[in-house]
């Protein structure tokens, strides 16, 4: 009966990944035995699943309906596992979780890493970046998204915390140059960009009725890195539109000022994301429901 299950695993990893290297490298095998796994599942089943060419490997036929019955009988056992987990109410298992760098840094690994701790048999793998990764292709369980989502029915989300966002700059660039007083105003000042893929993201500020609007911004000083943005603040180099979490502890140093504080501030909402089905995983599922609870008491909000 074993033999029957041989290489399904190394398929459909094969067919998520997009190729037999990718798929090696998330199961930690060499790209032959990935090859060779799948050349012995074909001979047994007396058909060919993929169409290989020098650079690819592309589901035949017969492979996208294998793959499609693979799923159900797979998404039927983790299903199977996650009644068994909930049963028992004990975290076991692999956790992998993408996030944004330095939000992740600063406000979710803390609370990913107390939720390792309490579970000492959970595997619990962090991964930083800041773009947005292909869930289901790199193999994440779980992601943290900041903004909008789409309307992508492939993945389902549960929204955690707003980030308030602020406008600042230096005590000693605001003695120098002056306080602007609104949206128009800010063309007479430097302004520190987040800049990404050739593309400056806009300002969402509020204009002098108290209206938010998307201000585009134009600079000679760009960076890809919000944390070198506010570095460049507190030395006095420009303008500065900021998440209050990165910058909280400058403001009540006085090494920024908050500017505007009387009028409406943009947020930012950040998700929770992962793959679409039927059960989550016991392991899932309280880290959404820890993320949840403790990021809106981080940022002095009621937990949803």
């Amino acid at each position: 009966m074993r033999d029957r299950f041989d290489g399904i695993e190394v398929f459909v990893e094969a067919v998520e990944a997009g190729g037999f290297k990718r798929a090696a490298d998330r199961l930690s095998l060499t790209p032959s035995a990935v090859g060779k796994a799948i050349a012995r599942l074909e001979e047994r089943l007396g058909v060919r699943l993929f169409q290989r060419t020098t650079r690819t490997q592309c589901l035949t036929e017969d492979g996208q309906q294998y793959y499609e019955r693979c799923l159900r009988a797979i998404e039927e056992l983790r299903t199977g596992e996650s009644l068994l987990e909930s049963g028992r109410r004990e975290v076991v298992g692999k956790l992998r979780v993408s996030m944004p760098v330095l939000f992740g840094r600063y406000c979710v690994a803390p609370i990913l890493r107390a939720y390792a701790r309490q579970h000492p048999k959970l595997e619990l793998e962090l991964s930083f970046n800041d773009r947005q990764v292909d869930m289901i292709a790199d193999g994440f369980d779980l992601a943290v998204r900041n903004g909008a989502l789409g309307n992508g029915t492939s993945l389902r989300a549960r929204r955690l915390v707003s980030q308030r966002k602020a406008l600042c700059a230096s005590p000693a660039y605001l003695a120098a140059r002056g306080r602007p007083h609104s949206v128009t105003d800010l063309g007479d000042h430097d302004m520190l960009v987040y800049w990404r893929n050739d593309y400056a993201l806009p300002w969402r500020l509020p204009d002098l009725s108290g209206n938010l609007v998307d201000v585009p911004v134009t600079s000679r000083l760009r960076f890809d890195d919000i944390e070198a943005i506010t570095d460049a603040a507190v030395e006095g180099m420009g303008l500065a539109w900021q998440p209050h979490w990165l910058i909280g502890d400058h403001l009540r140093a006085g090494n920024l000022v908050e500017l505007w504080a009387d009028r409406p501030s943009a947020t930012v909402e950040a998700y929770a994301v992962w793959p679409a089905a039927q059960h989550l995983p016991l392991r899932s599922r309280l880290a959404i429901d820890a993320l949840a609870s403790e990021l809106p008491k981080r940022f002095g909000q009621e937990v949803a």
